[in-house]
């Protein structure tokens, strides 16, 4: 990741377990979320990944400190994942946990939204 293009770094307070942190890099919005995306949680990282009057959002969620998500996270990244392709854009998520990557291949989220080992993979265009 080229760490002297990012243009842009916002953080969101922790709450309840999640942290999300926003960076720009090549115009590419990252989020870097840390902690547990459950009931609790999942509000934040839908205003994370709100795109609304955004065209072409390209957003990458890097979840290599996810430590668990349940199906309020999977709802959220798939209702993302709806709004930023009808608003033609693109949504990757780079480096899950192995707990988080193993969920998205049992419900199937990781054949809709593509899924990188690494950030680095996930930002290439």
């Amino acid at each position: 990741m080229a760490e002297g293009r990012m243009t842009e770094t916002e953080r969101s307070g922790q709450v309840g377990g999640l942290s999300v942190v926003l960076t720009t890099t090549d115009g590419i919005r990252v989020l870097t979320l840390a902690g547990e995306i459950d009931h609790d949680t999942s509000d934040q990282l839908h205003r994370a990944l709100d795109v609304t009057g955004t065209p072409g959002p390209r957003i990458v969620v890097d979840m290599r400190q996810v430590t668990f998500m349940d199906s309020s996270g999977i709802n959220v990244l798939i209702a993302a994942y709806q709004a930023v392709t009808a608003a033609d854009g693109w949504l990757r998520v780079a480096t899950p946990t192995e707990a988080v990557a193993r969920v998205l291949q049992l419900v199937g989220v990781d054949n809709l939204i593509p899924c990188h080992p690494t950030l680095g993979e996930a930002l290439a265009p």
